[in-house]
């Protein structure tokens, strides 16, 4: 990967249309040939990030760059920059080899057949090459697409919710090609879309939107195991949220006060110090007992919670939890045939290690980035 040569830079970027803000001073750097992924629901900003990149909208304010090249005023078709939409916009009177060259040919480059072949070659279609889109699965044409796409050898792909088409299965099964794919070769990944597992499964990088501005950008396990907002703690994944009050704080650990009972949560996954805040646990890092039962080693504990619903999901079984406040919980437990599952009535403690917690100011929306099937349209 470079050390900054051919980066994609934006520097203040602001896009208005009206009065309203759709992108509010976004300033990032994405590195070459690292895989990065815009993450947040409709109408955040991040398809309007994206066709800024591609010259297709005109920041109202800022700057577009790639390596020292100061890209902002140049049209789409002189950037080094090429699009992979949801929809893949294939010819249907050309076959996929014609399909792939179409860019290399009107550019009069003399051996496009080597490199059409070459490219078919990575996204394994070459015994593809003489058929029409219309004889080709969903994938096939995405992976036609992105031929298309990389032949031209741009400095950065852009990949506009390309996935989005595509059933489950086959959803999953792109993912992973298109990451091998990307790690082969030295091109800048930049995806749009609103799905977290797509986004956590391929991006090296995840900058989670939110009303045109970036919550919380880093490595997907990062911004899963210690987010710094409530929007992102609800957007990735699902967390429990539960109100507690600080009691004191180290470098170490922070206390707090949770309904008269004491939990600890590491001081690097505490964004606060003071006053109220949001304890935060993932269902996955919770351990439901009977209540009473022993070996806590040092974790923290909740008791005096009620199974109140469980439903089986195949992996794994997902329970809600009672809690004496009013308050239901969220635990998931492995299918693992270890032990028993729990019923329905059964009262049980809940326990988590204090590292496996975070910690978010309660001025803060508990349910900022819950999403709604709404907001994935």
């Amino acid at each position: 990967m470079s050390q900054g040569g051919r980066d994609l830079r934006l520097e203040g970027v602001t896009k208005r249309f009206g009065d309203f803000v759709a992108v509010d001073d976004l300033t990032l750097s994405v590195p070459q040939g690292s895989f990065f992924a815009l993450l947040g629901p409709s109408g955040c900003g991040k398809t309007t990030t994206l066709r800024i990149i591609a010259g297709l909208e005109d920041p109202t304010q800022g700057q577009v760059f790639i390596g020292e090249e100061d890209i902002t005023g140049l049209r789409p078709y002189k950037r080094p920059v090429n699009t992979v939409f949801q929809s893949y916009a294939l010819f249907p009177h050309l076959s996929i080899a014609e399909n792939v060259a179409f860019g290399l040919r009107r550019r009069g480059i003399k051996d496009f057949k080597s490199r059409t072949r070459d490219m078919l070659g990575l996204v394994q279609l070459e015994p593809y090459a003489d058929r029409r889109p219309a004889q080709l699965s969903g994938g096939q044409q995405q992976r036609v697409a992105l031929a298309r796409a990389l032949v031209n050898e741009p400095g950065v792909l852009l990949l506009d919710e390309p996935l989005g088409a595509l059933d489950l299965k086959l959803r999953r099964q792109m993912q992973i090609e298109l990451k091998r794919i990307q790690t082969e070769i030295d091109v800048t990944f930049v995806h749009v879309t609103h799905d977290q597992e797509e986004a956590m499964t391929m991006a090296d990088t995840i900058a989670v939107m939110n009303n045109g501005v970036i919550e919380q950008m880093g490595h997907p396990e990062e911004l899963y195991e210690n987010p710094e907002t409530t929007f992102v703690a609800n957007f990735l994944g699902q967390s429990n949220l539960i109100v507690t009050e600080v009691l004191s704080s180290s470098p170490e650990r922070v206390s707090v006060d949770c309904h008269g009972q004491q939990l600890e949560i590491d001081s690097a996954r505490s964004h606060t110090d003071s006053g109220r805040g949001w304890l935060g646990v993932r269902p996955e890092k919770i351990t439901a007992t009977a209540r009473g039962a022993e070996g806590r080693n040092g974790a923290n504990l909740l008791s005096g919670g009620r199974v109140s619903d469980v439903s089986f999901v195949g992996v794994s079984t997902q329970y809600l939890v009672a809690m004496p406040w009013g308050q239901e919980l969220m635990v998931f437990e492995q299918n693992t045939g270890q032990r028993a599952q729990l019923r329905n009535g059964d009262e049980v403690d809940l326990a988590w290690a204090p590292e496996h917690a975070f910690l978010l100011d309660a001025r803060q929306d508990a349910h900022a980035g819950v999403m709604t099937p709404e907001d994935l349209e």
